[in-house]
């Protein structure tokens, strides 16, 4: 199944899809795992990094690093010290490169809010928020973050 998301419109935000060659590729199966993750970790907020490849169509997910969220909060996440370095010397051993991260918002829609676009740091990481808001209906984006703008990288989902 292939499914792309975007442009997307949420109260008086508008966030537009990336050019095509800008999207960014996942498969089914990191998607069930992300997915499954944040079920698990209900009602706080789940969060993982992910790592991949960046080629002329833009950038492919291979690997999704499930972690703990230290915060135990169902509004953040802060990422476990020791996992995120774990991982990423995972991805450096697999030649692979990071991508970004990802994290469940429990309670709202798959949009960044004020508070994860105030912490995304890394203008070239993508930023992947599943909404478990409307639990039988999960929607999962992928975000470009510069300051206060965030722009739908627009996912697939193959």
């Amino acid at each position: 199944m292939r499914r792309t998301y975007g442009p997307l419109r949420y109260g008086n935000a508008r966030y537009t899809r990336f050019e095509e060659r800008n999207m960014i590729t996942i498969s089914k199966d990191n998607y069930e795992k992300i997915l499954a993750h944040a079920e698990k970790n209900l009602p706080e907020e789940a969060c993982g990094l992910i790592a991949g490849e960046v080629t002329a169509e833009g950038k492919v997910i291979r690997e999704v690093y499930l972690l703990t969220n230290i915060d135990h909060s169902n509004e953040h996440f802060s990422l476990n010290p020791k996992e995120h370095l774990a991982a990423i010397k995972d991805i450096r051993a697999k030649g692979l490169k990071p991508l970004g991260n990802w994290h469940s918002h429990p309670e709202s829609p798959s949009r960044p809010s004020q508070e994860d676009k105030r912490l995304a740091y890394d203008s070239s990481a993508s930023y992947l928020i599943l909404s478990l808001q409307d639990r039988e209906n999960p929607v999962l984006n992928s975000f470009h973050i510069e300051g206060d703008n965030a722009i739908n990288e627009g996912l697939v989902i193959v």
